[in-house]
């Protein structure tokens, strides 16, 4: 009986000892799979990449750029898989792509290579996700900034928050806005897009999806409970995954403050940023400084002190590429821009060492020792560095590989807000017969409202810039003022 308890003991000893090893090695696992730099998940139908880099923001290293690229390349051919799902931890969607080490690798003509390598692999995947065959959602919970905006704004569906940060910041840095955004930024309203290439301005929340770089907008606390009900659909379908996100929807609150480029400020915006030279943008800002409307004096200052701080031939390029990428597919543009970016690492231009060093290792808050200092110094010879396709900067661009990709035709913004040139063709038909009153606009427009949340605040900021309001005995009425 003695020996048959010592071996009972022993036996269970060797089975907790067990259990614990195992349990050390669950534990080793789970952690090593934390500190991955992507996370991917599988729930049901639903595939789900977390960008995991926290400390960095998320940054994009060439690591992250080839597990993603390899594990959505999977996911696009497995039929298990109905719909993807893009996150991030921490603070951030993704702040951007990891700069510094690109400089660093750009400044060695033997590394320099790498630097074009990582530009190539990141605009790849920019065309990779815009040409998924199926679902494609991004959750922009926190800072979407350069590279973050690349990996998302293809996505049918973007989905903003009130801690989403969104910026195309590289004019601070010496760069210029790239993966994709001299395609898409031009098909933003008015000349939104030619002021957030130039100034690197950023917009936070709502402003995120009223200017359409988001489809939906619902609260942070929501996120959870949105990821759970689109896990649930067992067969999605765009439509489906519309109304899923639809109805976590949170509209304007009365106490809530407008956007900041609304009303007299956007109209101003429009005049002086529709130029084709920088000059003359900062001429029709000049013009402004004195305007009798206090908000958009004050608005014509900021925004030339903000230009000023940039770099004068990241203004000029950035300008230019926003200027051709309005008649360019998203293919076309990635590829202007590859030329581009290798123009900038090849010393095109000293400003990409110069930005990054101030911004990002030396940190300093003033103005950089941008070269040429002021914009008129920046020749049109200077320009061609990074466009002539006899540039010789740009004659080490590496080329794309993305020739067998099926060449889905896409609009981005197809769950965006109703663009404003469609819905002033349908305010300028309903004011045609004379003035109208506010209310009797939005019921003559209410199917065009019920498709979308949000459309009835775009539709009376439209109005309020682009017609006569008036307003006697509690009555306000809008009266076209014609083009």
């Amino acid at each position: 009986m003695l020996a048959i308890a010592r071996m009972s003991s022993h036996k269970t000893t060797t089975a907790i000892a067990r259990a614990r090893a195992i349990a050390s090695h669950m534990s080793t696992y789970a952690a090593s799979c934390l500190d991955q730099p992507v996370l991917f998940q599988s729930n049901g139908c639903t595939r789900t990449f977390k960008l995991n880099r926290t400390q960095k923001l998320n940054t994009l290293n060439s690591v992250m750029v080839d597990a993603l690229r390899h594990q959505v390349e999977l996911w696009s051919k497995s039929d298990l898989c109905r719909m993807i799902i893009g996150t991030g931890s921490g603070r951030a969607f993704c702040a951007g792509g990891d700069v510094t080490s690109v400089l660093r690798d750009a400044l060695g003509a033997e590394t320099r290579p790498r630097a074009l390598d990582f530009f190539r692999k990141e605009f790849e995947l920019v065309y990779i996700l815009s040409q998924l065959p199926k679902p494609y959602v991004a959750v922009l919970d926190g800072i979407t900034m350069g590279g973050g905006v690349g990996l998302s704004i293809n996505a049918p569906f973007r989905v903003a928050t009130e801690k989403t940060v969104f910026a195309m910041p590289e004019t601070k840095i010496g760069f210029f806005p790239d993966v994709g955004a001299s395609y898409f930024l031009p098909r933003l309203d008015g000349e939104l897009g030619t002021y957030l290439a130039l100034t690197s301005e950023t917009l936070v929340g709502r402003e995120v999806f009223e200017h359409g770089l988001a489809t939906h907008y619902i609260t942070s606390r929501s996120v959870p409970s949105l990821l759970t009900h689109l896990a649930a659909l067992e067969n999605p379908s765009f439509s489906q995954i519309n109304r899923t996100i639809e109805e976590l929807h949170v509209e304007r609150q009365p106490n809530e403050a407008d956007g900041k480029l609304t009303g007299t400020i956007r109209n101003a915006l429009d005049a002086t940023f529709r130029h084709d030279t920088v000059e003359e943008i900062i001429l029709s800002l000049e013009s402004l400084t004195n305007a009798p409307d206090t908000r958009v004096r004050l608005w014509a200052n900021q925004t030339l002190e903000t230009l000023h701080m940039r770099s004068p031939t990241s203004l000029k390029v950035a300008l230019f590429a926003q200027r051709r990428g309005r008649q360019m597919t998203l293919l076309e543009a990635l590829q202007m821009e590859i030329g581009i970016a290798t123009a900038y690492c090849s010393d095109a231009s000293q400003d990409f060492r110069t930005g990054i060093t101030a911004a990002l290792i030396d940190k300093i808050q003033g103005r950089p020792a941008w070269f040429p200092d002021n914009v008129s110094d920046v020749s049109s010879e200077t320009v061609d560095r990074f466009f002539s396709e006899h540039s010789p900067y740009r004659s080490l661009a590496p080329k794309f590989s993305v020739d067998n990709l099926p060449g889905r035709n896409f609009d981005f913004m197809t769950y965006s807000l109703p663009s404003e040139s469609e819905l002033l063709n349908s305010i300028q038909s309903a004011c045609k017969k004379g003035p109208v009153t506010i209310p009797g606009l939005l019921f003559t427009l209410d199917d065009i409202c019920k498709r979308k949340f949000g459309t009835a605040d775009k539709i009376i900021d439209i109005v309020h810039r682009k017609c006569d309001v008036t307003t006697s005995n509690g009555t306000t009425t809008a009266t076209w003022k014609g083009d």
